[in-house]
């Protein structure tokens, strides 16, 4: 019986450093490289992306963002100079904590408020605010409807007057 298990033993020992771990090894090597050239192809040829259809911009509105003293912000139409909105204190969390995130980069990169900020209306329902001096887009849908709605508001509904807001 100690023969046995000493022949046993040995049996084991050579056969696993034999061919079985060099046969993993190339199937290992193969499927990184079968995955690597998968992705390849799938980035270059598109596959699984999906793509929107680009979206018309309906409406647009450019406005500068004053700070008041009371720590009220008005929101002022370039165009005719008319205030789109009053932003008290203490209301409208996303549209001021959004528009003082744009203000700040401005900040960082050494530029004033004398570029407009600029809301767009698309024909499929999406709005966007961008600040070209920054280069920076929101894409407002992203936090959704809701604080969407609250950019929605400063725009008039497509055929309806504009108003001002208070």
């Amino acid at each position: 019986m100690g023969e046995r298990a000493e022949g046993t033993g040995r049996a084991m020992g050579p056969a696993a450093s034999g061919p079985a771990p060099a046969l993993l090894m190339i199937g290992a090597g193969a499927l990184m490289g079968f995955t690597m050239l998968a992705v390849l192809i799938g980035r270059s040829e598109g596959v699984g992306l999906v793509a929107l259809p680009p979206a018309k911009a309906l409406a647009r509105l450019e406005f500068r963002a004053e700070d008041q003293v009371d720590g009220s912000i008005a929101l002022r139409d370039v165009a005719d100079r008319h205030i789109v909105a009053w932003i008290r204190p203490g209301e409208d969390g996303f549209l001021r904590g959004t528009l003082r995130g744009l203000a700040q980069a401005r900040q960082r990169e050494g530029l004033g408020p004398e570029q407009p900020f600029s809301l767009t209306r698309y024909d499929d329902g999406r709005l966007a605010l961008a600040d070209e001096a920054t280069g920076r887009r929101v894409p407002l849908e992203a936090f959704g409807p809701t604080n969407a709605g609250s950019f929605a508001r400063l725009m008039p509904a497509p055929g309806a007057p504009a108003t001002e807001t208070r």
